[in-house]
């Protein structure tokens, strides 16, 4: 049970709800209240260490993902993207902000290269483009690639138009590393958008030569539904077009696709000709989102985004099972599910609380995740044991005075630390102290893109 502390603000199936419900409500701790304005609510072995409010090119727009590479965090903004020096975690520094509007920036980095989402139909793809309707033939959607060599001075160098624009992004390395592929997300296709026609059910797949990166260009466009995605169950936010976010494990060639409607497990041995293995559906789930395996890569968690990430998911009016994560096995290539988890502190009907994006701590022989959930906070929570998975800490910040209007979008765990991009206060910077997670503090990566995942010990090192 937990300590509160509060500080001041510096194939197809069908999941039986009854079931898992109790196996989410196992071995979980007791209701927290939340905390009042002004304050922050912890688990006693958690403490915020930092917090570095947005930069003032981007301090009107909201922060997105993140993606982290040697000393550097680069967090994405729907007005562009800044990065930060993070080499001492308790003075965090901004290096540079790059105003390039356009969301929603979903970010990813490789070598000097750093590549964002935009999603939102633009006059053109320069960085002074204004907003346009995707009716007009000439607006542009894509992914923007920046040469981020000079930290101080990013540099625009390239753009690649694709079709329904690009909602996420997920980086592939080919195996000889002289090229990258970006899968693409992109969905919500309408008869008047002349770029984005449906049936769409697909992704594009854009190959950057690493040695010429101007020349990245869609090199195909896979269909992931071919006879459709799933459309008519009851509950959902809007019918599967398209995925949502894809998270790949190259080492181990496989990936998960949270596909709006849909959970899909993917072959991409052949990174340009990805193969869909097995899809699921769950009456419970509203809106696949995004994706995590765990370190052996025979489990993947799904999260669902109940309300599109603008409505109070985490009362006691929805519960535990509905806008909660789903744990599958994943045995001889098919997704067995085997229950959900769901943060145990119920929020304001104010609050806008929905699973959302996190990542693995990396501890060997154990499954332990850190996630975002908007105004829900951060979570810490292991799946170890896929049938009964339980938080171990948490950070809540105090409600907004505007309801429904910010938390945290991401919750990534690195070198020691955990950051947090929160929509309005800017980074966080965690730590937690648990002999369950202490382990991973002699873990030190080189480049962290949360949606292309590695095994611990591979491109990793013990201090």
């Amino acid at each position: 049970m937990f300590t509160l502390r509060r500080v001041g603000l510096a194939g197809r199936v069908s999941i039986v709800a009854g079931v898992v419900t109790m196996m989410a409500l196992s071995a979980m701790p007791a209701q927290a209240a939340n905390p009042a304005p002004g304050e922050i609510a912890m688990s006693e072995n958690v403490r915020q260490v930092a917090n570095v409010p947005k930069p003032a090119p981007i301090a009107e727009t909201i922060n997105t993902d993140i993606a982290f590479q040697g000393d550097y965090a680069y967090v994405g903004n729907y007005g562009g993207f800044s990065i930060y020096d993070i080499r001492n975690p308790r003075r965090p520094k901004v290096v540079s902000s790059v105003v390039c509007p356009g969301a929603q920036m979903d970010v990813s980095v490789y070598g000097n290269l750093l590549f964002g989402s935009v999603d939102s139909s633009r006059s053109d793809d320069s960085c002074a483009s204004t907003a346009q309707s995707p009716t007009i033939k000439s607006s542009w959607e894509g992914i923007r690639i920046f040469d981020i060599s000079d930290k101080a001075n990013p540099r625009y160098i390239k753009s690649v138009e694709t079709d329904c624009g690009s909602h996420t992004h997920t980086l592939v390395p080919d195996r000889r590393r002289k090229a990258v592929y970006i899968y693409v997300s992109s969905y919500l296709p309408s008869e008047t958008f002349p770029d984005c026609r449906p049936p769409h059910d697909k992704i594009s797949i854009i190959k950057v030569p690493l040695q010429n990166p101007t020349a990245a260009a869609v090199v195909s466009t896979p269909v992931v539904f071919p006879d459709g995605g799933n459309e008519t169950q009851p509950g959902l936010l809007v019918p599967t077009t398209g995925c949502h976010d894809i998270t790949a494990y190259p080492e181990k060639g496989i990936a998960a696709g949270a596909c709006m409607g849909d959970g899909v497990l993917f072959d991409i041995r052949d990174p340009e000709n990805p193969r869909v293995i097995d899809r699921v559906t769950d009456e419970n789930f509203a809106f696949w989102h995004s994706a995590t395996f765990n370190n052996r890569g025979d489990k993947v968690v799904f999260t669902d985004e109940l309300g599109g990430g603008g409505a109070a998911t985490c009362n006691e009016t929805i519960g535990p099972v509905r806008g909660a994560n789903a744990i599958f096995d994943i045995k001889r290539g098919k997704l067995e599910f085997r229950s959900y988890f769901k943060i145990p502190r119920h929020q304001d009907d104010t609050e806008n609380c929905v699973a959302h994006n996190g990542s693995l701590i990396p501890v060997e022989g154990r499954d332990i995740m850190v996630q975002a959930w908007y105004q829900g906070g951060i979570s810490i929570w292991e799946f170890t044991d896929s049938a009964a998975p339980r938080e171990i800490g948490y950070l809540d910040r105090a409600p907004y005075q505007v309801p429904l209007s910010g938390g945290y979008w991401s919750a990534y765990y690195y070198n020691g630390h955990i950051y947090g991009s929160e929509f309005n206060h800017g980074l966080d910077i965690v730590k937690i102290h648990d002999p369950r997670t202490d382990s991973a503090d002699g873990v030190r990566m080189d480049l962290l893109n949360v949606q292309t995942q590695e095994s611990y010990g591979h491109g990793h090192h013990r201090r």
